[in-house]
């Protein structure tokens, strides 16, 4: 298990020890971000020194710093095609690294505000990235517009989780959980978490989700120090959850 930290440090640890076994040092400062290559074993980590950088997990090498972002990097992901590597940051761009070289592939200047969040989904060649002011669908490699999610949150969305079927969860700084279908971009549910007795209703805020592994299960780390998990409701019929789904004309079909 890889963690990283505010305290400038990237650490590896042993799941059977719970110790750490490893450490990666170079970070300048906050590091935000952690993703693991799927076929190589690097480590790529973003943070407030608004670089990427590449870590060779067994030798604890820094292969890259991947430079060109403007602020914080406070997203990343990994494919195993190019662009292996994804990042968001605050200077509210997207880039697309190569990683042979080490250099920038693309750069998507969509968003207007701060790209705190992204998902690639599962299945198909496309991801999704989220700012203040919009979330954004993307296709992959060349990283074309798709389309925007048909509302808006209207809060900071720290975090996005996708799962198989396609259904989409964002966590807001409010503590508002908003679903969403991949395809249409359509919201369908929203709910807000609850904070732990004892805490304060400022508390309610989303730090990260993840499904798990069979996509039925949603796990959320928050503000208010908890982890929860959530599930799907058996009970839900068309008649308890209506879809109150009106395409805007650009998408309709008839």
């Amino acid at each position: 298990m890889f963690s990283a930290g505010d305290d400038k440090q990237v650490k590896c640890w042993d799941l059977e020890q719970n110790k750490v076994i490893r450490s990666y040092h170079g970070h300048l400062s906050g590091v935000y971000c952690l993703a693991l290559h799927p076929t190589i074993d690097i480590l790529l980590t973003g943070g407030r020194d608004s670089v990427c950088r590449v870590w060779d997990i067994r030798t604890k090498m820094q292969i890259f710093a991947l430079s060109g972002h403007d602020n914080t990097v406070c997203s990343v992901f990994t494919r195993p095609t190019d662009p292996q590597i994804v990042t968001g940051s605050h200077d509210t761009t997207i880039k697309f690294w190569d990683l042979r070289y080490g250099k920038t592939m693309s750069t998507l200047t969509h968003h207007k505000k701060s790209v705190r969040a992204m998902a690639p989904h599962p299945k198909e060649h496309s991801f999704a990235s989220a700012s203040a002011d919009n979330i954004k669908k993307f296709s992959l490699p060349k990283g074309e517009f798709l389309h925007n999610m048909l509302s808006q949150q209207k809060t900071i969305i720290n975090t996005m989780a996708v799962n198989e079927d396609g259904v989409m969860a964002t966590g807001g700084d409010n503590g508002s959980l908003w679903f969403w279908d991949w395809r249409s971009g359509h919201n369908f549910q929203q709910a807000q978490t609850i904070v732990q007795p004892g805490s304060l209703d400022s508390e309610a805020g989303i730090y990260a989700l993840a499904y798990d592994v069979t996509g039925t299960r949603l796990i959320s780390c928050e503000a208010d120090k908890t982890i929860k998990m959530w599930k799907e409701d058996e009970t839900a019929t068309e008649q308890t959850h209506p879809l109150n789904f009106k395409p805007p004309k650009d998408i309709r079909r008839f």
